[in-house]
């Protein structure tokens, strides 16, 4: 039995939720069987995915690692975090900086009781309900809990692409025009090709609308923000390690990172 076949109060275990159906995909164990089945239907549509949703956490492990090691970066915030396990975040960034701080970001039940229960003992990571589309609380809740004085890396991974244009460009200006200088601004984000418009039909079949860009409206996030090399490319292209050959390149390519940094 999964963790999750046993809902948290009020939470309904046949609605699917994309943080549970990634879940799934990363071999975890906080899913329900409405998420299982989501995902076995996009999966067999798409068989590429679960490949790359793993993809899109070798990205995380990688840019957390430069951001907290050679960019000495110590202050994290993610949005839209999802359950925090398979090495997240926190784990990758206080093994390169012990004193580094995160708050994690979501509004999913399951994701935060879990993540409350994980980290219920670690001083210098915290959990905050939020929605996305009014990302004000969630600035004013992150400057009480880290403070916003000192460089703050922002993580928006996989989750931009659930947000219609006029909202996602919105909260992106929004959050960086709160961070001071010296932050970055870290993104991931399904490109739009034949494959993937069959994904997202699902996640709009189920109420979560998924919208598919291009690599230019992408970089669109970044503007203004001095880019990180390699720049705007496809996952498996961002600062390749030794983790990245053992799989295979091709299903990483229609996803899309950049990272920049806030002059």
């Amino acid at each position: 039995m999964n963790h999750a076949d046993v809902p948290p109060t009020g939470v309904d275990p046949t609605v699917p939720s994309i943080a549970r159906v990634y879940d799934y995909w990363l071999g975890g164990k906080d899913n329900f069987a409405a998420d299982r089945e989501m995902g076995d239907r996009v999966k067999a549509a798409v068989p590429e995915m679960p490949l790359m949703a793993y993809h899109n956490r070798l990205f995380l492990r990688r840019v957390v690692r430069f951001l907290a090691g050679e960019a000495g970066i110590g202050r994290f915030l993610d949005l839209g975090a999802g359950l925090p396990t398979m090495e997240n975040v926190h784990e990758v960034a206080q093994k390169a900086h012990p004193g580094a701080q995160v708050v994690y970001v979501d509004n999913d039940p399951v994701a935060l009781t879990h993540a409350r229960a994980l980290l219920a003992t670690t001083g210098n990571t915290h959990v905050v309900e939020g929605d996305l589309y009014k990302p004000e609380p969630i600035l004013a809740e992150a400057d009480s809990l880290i403070g916003l004085d000192q460089p703050i890396a922002v993580m928006m991974l996989a989750m931009l692409h659930f947000l219609p244009d006029e909202d996602a460009y919105r909260v992106v200006r929004t959050v960086m025009d709160a961070m001071p200088p010296g932050s970055y601004l870290v993104v991931s984000h399904i490109g739009d090709t034949p494959q993937l418009r069959k994904a997202a039909s699902f996640y709009s079949a189920s109420g979560t609308g998924a919208v598919l860009r291009s690599p230019e409206q992408i970089a669109e996030f970044l503007d203004g923000l001095d880019l990180v090399p390699p720049g705007v490319v496809p996952l498996p292209e961002w600062r390749p390690d030794e983790s990245v050959p053992a799989l295979d390149r091709m299903t990483g390519m229609a996803a899309i990172c950049g990272v920049g940094r806030k002059r």
